[in-house]
């Protein structure tokens, strides 16, 4: 008889088989563009469509090979078997992009023929992606109370996260639908709760007020605490931490010692409440062709220009502004600096505040489809002030904003995937309740094959992302870079198709207002776009990531000495 234990080594394998002819495609494609300094940028650009499912092949293997090597010990569990169900999707989905990179770049196709006829990819299918197969898993799946995706947490962290998830439920939940539906800002009533649950202190160290020790739980807790938040709501609690996440991360890397004792005690206690201001409305994600200008004046400088997409930014009393300090545009994102702008804080949906200086700050929030509570905001700076003190590392800090703000987004896109997955739970958790409630035809709709297939391949992508970010949390500080940004950009689409999928479920109902999976929906689709848009996210950090580290690789086997002498003088910049 067949074990639960060989269908998971099976699956291992040939995931395996599947990175192996992945790490051959990246090696050639990191051939393909390589010139005497490093990565051509041009050859990079002439192979966008290569690179774009690189990075998402890379993540999703990941991600198989975390939710398999997490249930090794565990085969006859749920999570097992849906660990199987989402390995087999993952290699039905990357077999054709492996096919196509190894015909697009002359590589030998042998391989992977062989593990696409192969006895033991047929064996993996039958058993965890057959009809029969998924409508079996579904089935388990609604027949169990048990926590999905289970990971091992200590337990002052569990004690946290129920805390929290209780609070979601309890306090955020009931009100997420008129904060959504009214288009209001995030009430007081929830905010300061949370400021004394000390939520916006879980990035800041103890030594600066906040409930951060410096280990792996801190990352942890986070990502426990933003889960559980936004399986109540993402854009009426679920997001709250993320700027705080960026600017405090920030401080730490290139903050002066008396900007940290200034400002990281009273962001660990929500007073005041933050925003990042970085896109603007020519640049998104091409932070070194950023305009904003900061002009030097006497004792501080004149910001004059436009940001966009300023998430929180009425309520903020203080912004996170990247600007360039430096006029010379030649320097890309060497000349741009972080200023922190204090101002009024208001829940207006416009506003327009003046300076005693004479500067002016405007901003209007922009009319979302979801993701309420929190607003974005277009702002224009008028000759606003910033002293010199408020230069994130003053002097020594201009010319760095560009790496203290990278520095900070490696966490914030950690919490993000953390957001995906509390929204694909909320998600998930009301298909479930809907199909066992809902009749038709004269069956529970949960009665049905395809519905059951249905739920098992989404409980089933819900499992790889959060035991992923779990684990890219666990390690995020001793090198977890890339994998926040392989996470983030697989658990954000992720949470588009489980969300789709739960409202298909409700039929009508789901399309209608008053039914909170309408709410999962849209709110779902901005993950793929915040925190680094899924294309630049794959393209300017996945690929070029794992083209450098090919490249590295090549040099210490001796190879390519020029170019891994060039990547590796790159790496030694602050980041």
């Amino acid at each position: 008889m067949t074990t639960s234990s060989h269908f998971i080594q099976l699956a291992q394998d040939l995931v395996r088989q599947c990175q192996q002819a992945h790490q051959q495609g990246i090696e050639a494609l990191a051939r393909a563009c390589q010139a005497s300094r490093g990565l051509d940028a041009e050859r990079l650009d002439q192979h966008q469509l290569l690179s774009y499912d690189m990075a998402w092949t890379s993540a999703e293997l990941l991600a198989a090979e975390t939710a398999l090597a997490h249930v090794a010990t565990m085969p006859d569990s749920l999570d097992a078997e849906l660990a199987r169900v989402f390995a087999v999707e993952v290699i039905t989905a990357v077999l054709p992009r492996l096919d196509m990179l190894c015909l697009e770049l002359s590589l030998d196709t042998a391989s992977l023929q062989r593990l696409q006829a192969s006895t033991a990819w047929a064996d993996l299918r039958r058993a965890a992606g057959s009809e029969a197969a998924l409508a079996r898993t579904g089935q388990r799946l609604q027949a169990t109370q048990a926590e999905l995706g289970e990971v091992h947490l200590d337990a002052s962290i569990r004690l946290v996260q129920e805390t929290f998830q209780r609070f979601g439920q309890e306090v955020v939940a009931p009100m997420a639908e008129h904060i959504h539906r009214e288009d209001l800002t995030i009430p007081e009533t929830l905010l300061q709760p949370l400021r004394e649950m000390g939520v916006f202190g879980l990035s800041v160290p103890e030594a600066y007020g906040g409930s951060g020790t410096g280990g792996e739980d801190d990352n942890l807790i986070m990502v426990a605490v933003t889960e559980a938040l936004s399986q109540a709501s993402l854009g009426a609690a679920g997001s709250l931490i993320t700027r705080p996440e960026i600017l405090c991360r920030a401080l730490l890397a290139g903050g002066t010692e008396a900007q940290k004792a200034h400002w990281l005690p009273r962001l660990a206690q929500g007073q005041p409440l933050c925003a990042i201001a970085m896109t603007e409305p020519d640049h998104g994600s091409d932070v070194a062709s950023l305009t904003l200008r900061a002009d030097r004046v006497e004792g501080g400088w004149r910001l004059n220009g436009a940001k966009t997409w300023c998430t929180f930014a009425g309520k903020a009393g203080v912004l996170m502004v990247v600007a360039r300090t430096d006029p010379d545009r030649s320097l890309g994102h060497k000349g741009l600096s972080l200023l922190l702008v204090e101002k009024p804080s208001t829940e207006d949906h416009a506003f327009r505040f003046q300076q005693t200086e004479g500067g002016v700050l405007s901003g209007r929030s922009i009319p979302t489809l979801g993701y309420r509570g929190m607003h974005s905001y277009d702002l224009s700076f008028e000759n606003w002030w910033v002293p010199d003190s408020h230069v994130i590392g003053e002097a020594s800090g201009l010319g760095k904003g560009f790496y203290f703000n990278m520095t900070g987004m490696v966490g914030g896109r950690m919490q993000t995937a953390a957001r995906a997955c509390g929204v694909m739970r909320a998600a998930l958790l009301d298909a479930q309740r809907y199909t066992q409630d809902r009749q038709v035809f004269g069956q529970p709709l949960t009665h049905y094959p395809l519905t059951q297939a249905k739920l098992a391949r989404m409980a089933a992508r819900y499992v790889g992302c959060r035991l992923l970010t779990y684990q890219t949390a666990r390690t995020l500080e001793t090198g977890g870079s890339l994998a926040s940004s392989l996470v983030k950009l697989l658990a954000c689409r992720s949470a588009e198709l489980v969300t789709r999928e739960a409202l298909q479920l409700h039929g009508g109902m789901g399309y209608a207002e008053e039914t909170p999976v309408s709410r999962y929906f849209v709110d779902a689709r901005v993950l793929s776009i915040f925190e680094g848009a899924e294309e630049i996210l794959a393209l300017k950090v996945i690929a070029r990531g794992l083209l450098e580290q090919a490249l590295r690789s090549t040099l210490a086997s001796g190879g390519g000495q020029a170019a891994g002498a060039a990547i590796s003088a790159s790496q030694r910049e602050p980041a």
